[in-house]
């Protein structure tokens, strides 16, 4: 499907409204999307990619059928065998502190993970310490103000996240995934596009709204609008040469 279209937009909102029921179907579906988009950059074949916080591992296997050498890098050993499922080779590490030396990946690679770690920018670092010189940083995260913000609890986190936890006990019958300040942490856009713009290490590529099926990259030039509009901001950096 082609990047940014409406039949493409329709198909992922679709596959997301099915992420409780079907989380094989809506994962498959999205790391097929990702890894196209990483190759709109770089081709892929015998390329090291490092896959973190790739849960059970789709992108990972995505990667690899691509014919990438693609390492998964976990912190939580209940997402790498959530769907019964991890790939060989997946390595349970923390984010921030990668067992791999300086520059080995041609592709650092993160999919919606930097809303989950209470110091994003230092995982940022860690992202592109990993990254050769000249080599593409994929990063995605769902933004606070965003409609999903809330992510299983959305959009009533609008009201207050405590508030929005309770309702979705009372209507669901259990605790919500996340709580707001242990696994999922307010992260907005303006401040995120400052910080990689002011970074000497990385030149920002691409900044757009992830699913945004018109004027992807519009939509996060405009400040406060970006904030509600956006969904998900995917940032493509490429790592400086010095």
């Amino acid at each position: 499907m082609r990047d940014p279209s409406f039949r493409r937009s329709a198909a992922l909102f679709r596959a997301f409204l099915r992420e409780q029921s079907d989380p094989e179907h809506v994962y498959s579906l999205l790391a097929r999307d990702a890894v196209r988009q990483v190759e709109r950059y770089v081709p892929l074949r015998d390329r090291v990619v490092v896959d973190v916080g790739g849960g059970s591992g789709h992108f990972t296997e995505e990667f690899r059928r691509r014919g990438a050498q693609a390492y998964l890098f976990e912190p939580d050993p209940r997402e790498l065998l959530a769907h019964g499922r991890t790939p060989s080779g997946a390595v349970l590490a923390d984010g921030y502190l990668l067992p791999l030396a300086d520059g080995v990946a041609d592709v650092c690679f993160s999919s919606n993970v930097l809303e989950h770690v209470a110091d994003p920018y230092t995982f940022l670092s860690e992202m592109v310490r990993v990254t050769r010189p000249g080599g593409l940083i994929y990063v995605s995260f769902t933004n606070w103000l965003s409609p999903w913000g809330g992510h299983e609890t959305a959009p009533w986190h609008y009201l207050g996240a405590g508030r929005a936890r309770e309702r979705y006990r009372r209507r669901t019958g259990r605790a919500a995934k996340h709580t707001v300040g242990v696994n999922l942490f307010p992260l907005h856009i303006g401040p995120t596009l400052r910080h990689v713009r002011g970074r000497s290490d990385v030149t920002v590529v691409r900044a757009r709204s992830r699913y945004w099926p018109f004027l992807a990259g519009a939509v996060t030039r405009i400040p406060g609008l970006r904030e509600f509009a956006t969904w998900n901001l995917l940032l493509i950096l490429r790592r400086s040469s010095s």
